[in-house]
């Protein structure tokens, strides 16, 4: 398969190819004889088995981790699972992060009268040398 028909089928384009092959998560795919990428059909299943790891919260470097996991899942099924379950405790905590920077913004909205008022409290705390609205979640 051609890049383009490799891209188009896995839902990418044609830089994430690339990029893909220089970070080592595709390998070189062989040259035809007009020089042309000769890619497997088999890419296109790791190109979309990678975008769904990102999806879920995976970096590129986890996707590459699950991907060498995945030919022989029986024997490697408590390493994914430890990988999974680090991702879920990763995005909870930045669950909780976002919500409170939520909280923040709600307070400091609530503060504002939204009118011509010569102070503004959400740009006086945003001036402040250390903000504490959301230093709890830091600690």
């Amino acid at each position: 398969m051609r890049a383009g028909e490799v891209a188009d089928a896995a839902g990418v384009n044609r830089q994430t190819l690339r990029f893909y092959e220089r970070e080592g998560l595709l390998s070189e795919p062989r040259r035809a004889a007009n020089g042309y990428r000769d890619y497997s059909p088999d890419t296109v299943v790791l190109i979309r088995f990678i975008k769904h790891a990102q999806e879920l919260g995976f970096t590129l470097e986890e996707a590459r981790e699950l991907s060498s996991l995945r030919h022989a899942p029986g024997q490697n099924r408590l390493k994914v699972r430890a990988l999974a379950e680090r991702k879920r405790v990763d995005v909870r905590q930045r669950v909780r992060g976002l919500q409170a920077i939520d909280a923040a913004l709600t307070e400091l909205i609530d503060t504002c009268c939204g009118t011509q008022a010569p102070r503004c409290p959400i740009l006086e705390v945003l001036n402040r040398p250390s903000s504490t609205l959301t230093q709890g979640e830091r600690s």
